[in-house]
Formats: C-alpha cells, sequence, structure tokens
C-alpha cells in the first residue's frame, strides 16, 4: 500500500518489487549461512544465488496468482522461486517460518525509511539554522497565550526549533536501532531446526542484530517505539506548522508561506492566501499520532503469536514513513522560502504602544526602593489606562510623580529600548549552536 502522496524513494522502497526482493535477499542469505556450516549442499546455494533475480511485474502478477489459490503469501513466494529457479530451490526456507522473512525483511525495510527520514530531518535543520542565523538579530513580539508578552527575535524562535527537531532526531536513532531487529528462530522461537548461529550470521550480512529471543514473532513494543518516534517527530511538526499559520494571520502577517505563480487560494476569493501548505501538514501530524496508537494495539498478541499485527503494519508500515517524509519535505520547502515581513514585525512590536516593557519598570521600580507590590500595582494601573486610552505607557508612567521621583527620565526611556531585553541572544547562541555567530 503506498499513499499517492510518496516520493520516489519511499515509493521504490514499499512497492511489491522491493518487498519481494528483499524475502528473496533475506531466502539466500539464510541458505549460504546454512551452506557454509553443512546444513545445505554449497553448490546448491552458489547457484541458487547465480540464478536470483530482481521481481519484475510479470513475476509480481505471477506471484499474486498462486496467492489468490494458496491464500499465503509466503507459501506462494516460495512456490514462485520453485517455479522460477528449479529443483535446488527446496533448500530454501529450510527450518524456518514465515514470520522469520517477514519481521527479518520488514525490519530491513523500515531501517532504510528511517535513513530517508533522517536525511529529509538533517535538510530541514539546515534550511532552520540558516534562517536563524539570517534573523538572529530580527526583533519581533513573543507571545504567551496569544498576548503580546515581551520582545524576542524570529532567530530564537527558529533556534528553538531546530534545537527540538535534534531532539527528534535523536529519538529516531534511537527507534531506528530497536527495530533494526531480525530472526531465523523458527516457529515459536526456540531454534528447533537450525541453530543461533545461522541466526546470527544472516542478521550481520544484512545490517540487523539477531534479536536476543523472541517467539514466533519480533516482540513489537520495538515497532511501537519507532511509530511513537515518527508520532512524536509529527507533534514537532505540527507545532512548527501551527505557529507559522499563527504568523500568517491578517492581523499578524509577520511570515507567509511561499505562493508559487499562479497559484490559487481561493474559488471564491481571488485575494485569499491561505497557509494551505501548514495546514497540510497540521492534518499530517494527525495520522502520525493515529498510527503510533495502532502500533501500541500490534505489542499484545496470542501466546506465540497471533495475525491481528499483520494487517495493521501494511498499512502503517508505508503510510507512516511516507506521511514523515513528505511532511519533512514540504516543511522544508516552506522554511526555506518562506517571505519574513521584519517591518511588520516592528510595527506589532509597538502595536501595544510599550506594554510589553513593563515588567522592566516594574524591577527598575524595585530596584530603586519600592516595594515590589507597590511597584506592580503602579506600573498595572498604568498599563490598564494604556490598554483603553489614548496615551501610550511612557506617557502615563511620566504622570506619576512616585515613579519619576525614582526613575530619571533618562532610565525610564531606556526602559523602553528592546535591545536592553535582548541582550543575551549570542549566550543563547552558543549554548544552542556552540557557537555565537
Amino acid at each position: 500500500m503506498i499513499p499517492r502522496y510518496s516520493r520516489p524513494r519511499m515509493t521504490e522502497l514499499w512497492s511489491d518489487a522491493k518487498r519481494l526482493d528483499t524475502w528473496l535477499e533475506v531466502e539466500l542469505c539464510a541458505c549460504e549461512a546454512m551452506a557454509e556450516a553443512g546444513l545445505v549442499p554449497q553448490q546448491a546455494a552458489e547457484n541458487l544465488r547465480k540464478r536470483c533475480f530482481r521481481f519484475n511485474e510479470s513475476h509480481i502478477r505471477r506471484v499474486a496468482e498462486i496467492e489468490e489459490r494458496c491464500r499465503h503469501d509466503i507459501i506462494a513466494f516460495l512456490t514462485f522461486l520453485e517455479e522460477e529457479l528449479g529443483p535446488e530451490a527446496r533448500w530454501l526456507h529450510k527450518g524456518l517460518t514465515s514470520s522469520d522473512i517477514l519481521d527479518t525483511s520488514f525490519a530491513l525495510l523500515l531501517k532504510q525509511a528511517a535513513q530517508v527520514i533522517e536525511e529529509d530531518l538533517d535538510q530541514l535543520r539546515k534550511a532552520l539554522a540558516e534562517q536563524a542565523e539570517r534573523h538572529k538579530y530580527t526583533p519581533m513580539i513573543g507571545r504567551t497565550h496569544g498576548v503580546h508578552a515581551e520582545p524576542t527575535t524570529f532567530g530564537l524562535v527558529l533556534a528553538l526549533w531546530w534545537a527540538e527537531l535534534g531532539r527528534q532526531a535523536e529519538r529516531l536513532r534511537v527507534a531506528k536501532k530497536s527495530i533494526a531487529v531480525g530472526k531465523l528462530s523458527g516457529a515459536v522461537g526456540t531454534f528447533a531446526h537450525l541453530p543461533p548461529s545461522i541466526e546470527e550470521r544472516v542478521c550481520r550480512r544484512l545490517g540487523l542484530e539477531p534479536a536476543p529471543i523472541s517467539n514466533q514473532v519480533i516482540q513489537r513494543d520495538r515497532h511501537a517505539e519507532f511509530f511513537c518516534a515518527l508520532a512524536n517527530l509529527g507533534a514537532t511538526i505540527e507545532k512548527i506548522a501551527v505557529n507559522l499559520r499563527h504568523l500568517q494571520r491578517t492581523e499578524v502577517g509577520e511570515v507567509l508561506e511561499p505562493f508559487a505563480s499562479g497559484q490559487k487560494g481561493s474559488s471564491a476569493m481571488p485575494h485569499k492566501r491561505n497557509p494551505i501548505g501548514l495546514e497540510n501538514l497540521t492534518g499530517v501530524a494527525r495520522l502520525l499520532r493515529a498510527y503510533a496508537q495502532a502500533a501500541l494495539e500490534n505489542v499484545a498478541l496470542w501466546h506465540e503469536r497471533d495475525i491481528s499485527h499483520s494487517s495493521v503494519e501494511r498499512v502503517i508500515g508505508p503510510d507512516a514513513t511516507t506521511l514523515a517524509d513528505y511532511a519533512l519535505h514540504r516543511l522544508h520547502g516552506i522554511v526555506s522560502k518562506m517571505q519574513v515581513d521584519t517591518e511588520r514585525m516592528h510595527r506589532n512590536l509597538e502595536l501595544t504602544r510599550g506594554l510589553v516593557y513593563s515588567q522592566v519598570v516594574l524591577l527598575k521600580l524595585v530596584e530603586a526602593g519600592l516595594e515590589r507590590q507597590q511597584a506592580y500595582e503602579k506600573v498595572q494601573r498604568a498599563a490598564l489606562a494604556a490598554w483603553q486610552g489614548p496615551q501610550d505607557l511612557l506617557t502615563l508612567l511620566r504622570a506619576d510623580p512616585e515613579i519619576t521621583a525614582r526613575l530619571p527620565e533618562a532610565e525610564l526611556v531606556r526602559c523602553f529600548d528592546p535591545r536592553s531585553m535582548l541582550q543575551r541572544v549570542d549566550q543563547i547562541w552558543e549554548r544552542v549552536f556552540g557557537r555565537r555567530s
């Protein structure tokens, strides 16, 4: 099942041809390991490797025809191999069960998908770092509860996202290691027909770790960890998307996602320029969370194994990894080409006529000897009046003789300089990026 929004690398990865090619590679590696151990004829293993092939459309159709009759995917696959490779194909699948092939192959595919997503993440973080550097000192209003709070810089906002995506990258690395595990331990994981050394050799050749213990399947807590990592990544993508959507609101207008030549925003209103890419990403995050829920429910299987997880994974494997790849690629395009209106940021910073500097005045009054609660009440009274009336906060503060008695005019004016509140930007930068510029 390949979503229509797949990009080429993911499309190929989750194709029927790739799935069957991967099954065949696991079978051949197992046969070769058994030949080395003297469990199957060496010549047979060599001949099978020489005659192996990549699955094409004709092969795929034939496997599907056989499966239609036998109702078992691995048996259909093995039957087809006997047709194509001749009598020596009987040495394939010796001592194995279907899940040995399915789970080991799934691990290989998920590992490759994770590598694609890691590369996507790296590209997105590079774009964020470049934009953060560009806007390191670009002042804007910081908002808490959606209300103007105190000045920050757009560079700090972007640096925050860069750092969080770094944590997501680490979670993905850990989860990739957790699912990069194979098993060839047989029907209930007891190695009844093959020694553990075969599993160890095959996994080593495939770039996987052998599961220390399994039953018929690799335990699905590993897969749940991986899909939860994708859901967590989706949550950060949504966080970025929601914040950029807010910045594109007409009343804010500080950042706009790219708008292509010839693009239309509304079938009815020609003036519309909507953040559709960012809205799409919010929807994608919802799906990624849902896939994590499905993966968590796959952990509990009956006894040594049932098949309830299989149908789920045929959907969430391709869908979740493809969506993560799509989302990171799309967000990279938005971040790298977004339009930042620094003038609008400046106007919005001054929109509340000095209210965002209230804490600076409060602290200066406390330092000048005024009790904190008394200072708070005086600044708040002036601030509430500034919210309602035509006068700005500085003018109202100047009208309070107790304030002016403690804060000379020059010092009071300096309280309204945003640079004093952004003096630690370089220190934050060094903590995040390990450098000042």
